[in-house]
């Protein structure tokens, strides 16, 4: 099965919303990581990936949104899934440096 995944920005004065439809596989790590580079520029806006769409989010797209995630991004979630999926990737990391 391809793996198929949409990428819409929604902006507000204050607010950049990232919205993801489908599966976030690898295919798509480079495309997402290029739109939230470019939402960054504006520097007076908060951005936001809206995950409530994605039914599956593969190890490399777990780690851009990880990245993500320590650079301030918020998320808005719906079900369990994705909201266990940002629950891990906002835990702290407790591994011993260089582990």
């Amino acid at each position: 099965m391809a793996s198929m995944l949409r990428i819409t920005e929604q902006r507000t004065p204050d607010r950049v919303v990232l919205k993801l439809e489908g599966r976030f596989s690898s295919d798509f790590v480079d495309e997402l990581d290029a739109c939230w580079h470019a939402a960054a520029e504006r520097e007076d806006a908060s951005i936001w990936v809206d995950l409530t769409d994605v039914c599956l989010v593969d190890i490399a797209g777990q780690a851009l949104l990880t990245r993500m995630h320590r650079a301030g991004v918020g998320f808005l979630t719906r079900g369990c899934l994705m909201r266990e999926l940002v629950r891990e990737i906002s835990a702290p990391d407790d591994r011993p440096n260089g582990a």
